[in-house]
């Protein structure tokens, strides 16, 4: 499924891209050289919508659509990176470091539980 969407999706890419770049801009005449919009209405000139402005409403319709279900699609697999490795090994000298920087009141319950465990084996 996620193929197919993806697949979908690159192929609704290429052609929305070939279609934009096909289409000439609203103000393709003389007046737009100047920067005039045309004086037949506010927003420019305004012709039919032909049948490439048509395939890019509908591209541009569809690819937001796979790109929602691709990113729907990604959330369900979420998968670990670092799933099933194992942990790096700790050295003598990394846990003597780790110790050193533990608070004095952790330190000192440590040494009383060795004691305490100590004494309960004699």
């Amino acid at each position: 499924m996620f193929t197919l969407i993806t697949l979908i999706h690159i192929v609704v890419c290429f052609i929305l891209i070939i279609v934009v770049l096909l289409q000439s801009g609203k103000s393709a005449d003389l007046a737009g050289t100047f920067g005039g919009g045309g004086s037949q209405s506010i927003f420019g000139p305004r012709g039919t919508t032909n049948i490439l402005s048509k395939v890019t409403t509908i591209c541009a319709v569809l690819f937001m659509f796979t790109s929602i279900g691709l990113w729907i699609l990604s959330a369900k697999g979420a998968k670990s990176v670092v799933k099933g490795e194992e942990p790096a090994a700790v050295t003598e000298s990394e846990k003597k470091k780790g110790e050193e920087q533990k608070a004095p009141d952790q330190q000192k319950k440590q040494k009383e539980e060795k004691k305490s465990k100590e004494q309960e084996e004699k």
